[in-house]
């Protein structure tokens, strides 16, 4: 069924407004420096790395530390040559809201397509601004960015029954993580039952021996443990793990099928959230098991693409629109996207002015270690490294960059600290609501 020309414009214009409000999202979160984590810093390393077609190379990991010893995720070498023309973190920022953008435009066009326009729009907007994918746009850039139109693309395919195209936009999933390969596997799985056994079983087989060979020999072979360091089973027992906080795990799951009206249970293709939701939750890190962060960014393009499947094959449950309307309203309250709304956003924070004359002091192309606060602020121009990973011995920063105001204490006397860890003589040069810069001699 071939979509019109309405409905290409449609999706279109969903998924510019989408990225517009995403892109204003995380541009402004990063202007405020409200950032949360250092998982930005380590992936522009890696993809900073790359455009200058070398090893990707993660410092704020460790010194000289191999991105593959810890993930294996090689297509973020596609976003290296927009980074070498554009060197910045917004630049790594903006390539994510790209990547979900697509992933909106393909799954608003097959819902138009395939349920007719007015239904079809109103899907692409549930999913366009679903809790998946707001709560990763809050949390910066991550590799599973590049699975939401992989997915996309190949659910629509799943849904027109080209199950050729499946497999082709499936096997790409290996590249943007290890475990996904699980994913893959349970896509395989999904085509056998369609009735396509033999492409179905080499799929499955591809995908479970593909994460087993990155898992148990390539990202040992990188890391300097000689391991996979992101075991998924708890320590204190797969049991225990499994069924502790049970009431927010099953939230989870409800909110997840529920922005469907459960229609995606309906459909064969919603089996795919299992390898993710199941590594989730027998995981001992609780901040795994909720609706934050990037983990539900994957689970969105699967849970509407079985939606629409499930209106496809029984049309009577296209009334489940109406409750996933309602879920997501509810969803919508006090949601990241909410705060463009508030004109306290669109203020400098109270100590924005400090942290951008601190920055101003550090030279570019300097050493610098840093804390989580302006870890990210610091990766285009210099070689950035991280309080908790940096060590001893060889690695001298020229200079040491702490916010001892952050909730995750650093070290109070910055000089101190740096003449003990790193040996030679530091001296305080600026001071201010909390920001410490202290400079080697």
């Amino acid at each position: 069924m071939t979509a019109s020309r309405a409905q290409h414009a449609l999706a279109g214009a969903l998924a510019l407004v989408c990225a517009v409000a995403y892109g204003a999202l995380t541009l402004i979160r990063f202007h405020r420096f409200a950032i949360n984590s250092f998982d930005n810093a380590i992936f522009e390393q890696v993809i900073k790395s790359y455009s200058r077609l070398s090893t990707p190379v993660a410092d704020v990991k460790g010194p000289g530390y191999n991105i593959f010893g810890d993930h294996f995720s090689p297509v973020t070498a596609l976003i290296a040559p927009f980074y070498r023309a554009f060197p910045s973190a917004q630049t790594v920022l903006l390539a994510q809201v790209v990547l979900i953008a697509i992933s909106i435009y393909v799954i608003a066009l097959l819902a138009m397509r395939r349920l007719g326009t007015p239904l079809g729009l109103v899907i692409g907007i549930l999913y366009g601004f679903s809790f998946g994918l707001q709560s990763a746009v809050q949390v910066n850039f991550h590799e599973v960015a590049f699975a939401a139109p992989l997915l996309a693309m190949a659910g629509a395919a799943y849904v027109d029954r080209r199950y050729d195209r499946v497999v082709w936009w499936s096997l790409p999933l290996l590249l943007v993580k290890e475990d996904l390969g699980l994913t893959v596997a349970v896509i395989g799985a999904v085509l056998w039952l369609a009735g396509e056994r033999r492409r179905g079983v080499v799929l499955a087989l591809v995908g479970v021996l593909g994460s087993a060979l990155l898992v148990l020999v390539v990202i040992p072979a990188f890391n300097g443990s000689g391991e996979y360091t992101h075991s998924t089973l708890g320590e204190r027992g797969l049991l225990t793990t499994l069924f502790d906080q049970v009431d927010r795990k099953a939230a989870t799951v409800l909110l997840t099928v529920g922005i469907t009206g459960l229609a995606a249970l309906a459909s064969p293709w919603v089996l795919l959230i299992l390898p993710t939701l199941a590594g989730r939750f027998i995981n001992d890190v609780p901040y795994y098991w909720g609706t934050e962060y990037h983990y539900s960014l994957v689970l969105m393009p699967v849970v509407f693409v079985a939606m629409i499947d499930a209106m496809v094959r029984w049309p009577r449950l296209r009334w489940a629109t109406v409750v996933g309307v309602v879920v997501s309203g509810f969803m919508m309250i006090n949601s990241p996207l909410s705060v463009l709304v508030e004109s306290e956003t669109y203020e400098d924070p109270p100590r924005a002015d400090s942290a951008r004359l601190v920055l101003s002091l550090v030279p570019k192309g300097a050493s610098v270690e840093g804390d989580i606060g302006l870890l990210s602020h610091l990766v285009t121009d210099h070689t950035t490294y991280w309080v908790g990973t940096v060590g001893s011995g060889d690695v001298k920063p020229e200079y040491v960059l702490f916010d001892v105001q952050a909730p995750i204490g650093s070290p109070k006397d910055v000089a101190a600290y740096a003449e003990k860890a790193h040996g030679g003589t530091y001296d305080v040069i600026f001071e201010r609501d909390g920001y410490v810069l202290a400079q080697r001699r």
